[in-house]
């Protein structure tokens, strides 16, 4: 009975001390759990692996098909002991014979649609991965504003306790405490506000990763300093255009469009069908025969989809334009952003910078 009623209070107090909290993640591990965890990515991969069966289904051959039919039944003829006496049995087997590498076309389209899924998948990625780590840097920002807001406040705390002193020792009037006291509202209200803002971001956070731990149990830790060493533009250019995954994928739609034109092409031609039978027509006692069917191609009924397939070529070439005038488009909206960024933040830095300014003037 005493170990049960200690369990509890155990429990009450590891849920209360830092120390039970959980390991801060760093940003490698924050990564790696929203890899394996975050159910929009593995939905996503559920769609490459939905792609590759399609590439199972475009490369099957046709089925052979079974004929078999039996003539001259003879219920009614003059002899009717021997109804089956003139009896022809028959069967024949058919196979369609595909030309102009119509399933190796089939195929090359499927794989280039699961290489568009494999892109698309990729982008995906990258966009969430940017996400995940503005929400990371804002969950450290908002752990630095809380740490700071708490400071603030601490040290208004100080001074408001040497006012409070000064008034008892009757240095200072009733009215400056009480203005003292009332600029300590815009003080909590700074340190209310961030404890919130660090809370929301951890939320953010947490939901990406698809975790369940307690908001004030989880925790991220990582450096949150500033760096000046940024590339030229151009350099910011090359590397976007060679590693774009929707950049790629439009280039890939270009080549699927391409080979939906070639199959296009191909399923104009006619595929012969060929057969084989046996019978038996007495006094034959068995004989077989040979078959080939080919279809007549005296009207092209095929234009219209080479016409569509073609067009698809020309919009898709449009469409990997517009990809890569976006990729330009926000790799210089980020570059002036982070060039803006960088200028706003240089003056803080220094031994006669406003940290350092501030850090003196609180001393």
């Amino acid at each position: 009975m005493r170990t049960r009623s200690i369990v509890p209070t155990l429990a009450v107090l590891c849920a209360a001390l830092p120390a039970c909290a959980q390991t801060p993640l760093t940003w490698d591990q924050v990564k790696a759990r929203f890899e394996t965890a975050n159910p929009t990515l593995r939905a996503g991969q559920l769609n490459i692996s939905e792609s590759k069966t399609q590439e199972i289904t475009a490369f099957l051959k046709p089925n052979p098909s079974m004929t078999f039919s039996v003539d001259q039944f003879e219920p009614f003829s003059g002899n009717p002991y021997r109804p089956l006496g003139s009896l022809l049995p028959f069967a024949s087997f058919d196979y369609l014979h595909e030309r102009q590498h119509k399933r190796e076309l089939r195929l090359d389209s499927a794989q280039k649609a699961t290489s568009i899924a494999e892109s698309q998948q990729l982008d995906l990625e990258r966009t969430m991965l940017f996400t995940l780590h503005s929400a990371f840097v804002q969950t450290l920002q908002a752990k630095q504003l809380l740490l700071q807001a708490q400071a603030n406040l601490d040290y208004f705390n100080k001074e408001v306790a040497i006012f409070r002193s000064r008034f008892q020792s009757g240095g200072i009037a009733r009215v400056d405490l009480d203005r003292m006291l009332l600029q300590r509202a815009q003080y909590e209200s700074d340190y209310q506000g961030a404890l919130t803002n660090a809370r929301s971001a951890k939320i953010t956070l947490r939901m990406m990763l698809n975790d369940r731990t307690p908001v004030d149990t989880f925790d991220v830790t990582g450096p949150f300093e500033f760096q000046e060493q940024v590339l030229p533009l151009e350099e910011f250019h090359t590397v976007a255009e060679a590693a774009r995954p929707d950049l790629k994928a439009a280039v890939q739609a270009i080549e699927k469009a391409q080979t939906e034109h070639k199959l296009a092409v191909a399923n104009g031609s006619t595929d012969p069908t060929f057969g084989v039978d046996f019978a038996r027509n007495p006094p034959i006692p068995l004989y077989m025969g040979f078959s080939v069917n080919i279809p007549l191609r005296i009207f092209d009924r095929n234009q219209g989809e080479k016409a569509r397939t073609q067009i698809d070529i020309a919009h898709a070439e449009r469409q990997k334009d517009v990809a890569q005038a976006q990729v330009f488009s926000d790799v210089d909206s980020a570059y002036i952003t982070l060039i803006g960024s960088a200028n706003l933040l240089k003056p803080y830095r220094g031994a006669d910078g406003y940290l350092a300014t501030a850090t003196r003037d609180r001393v």
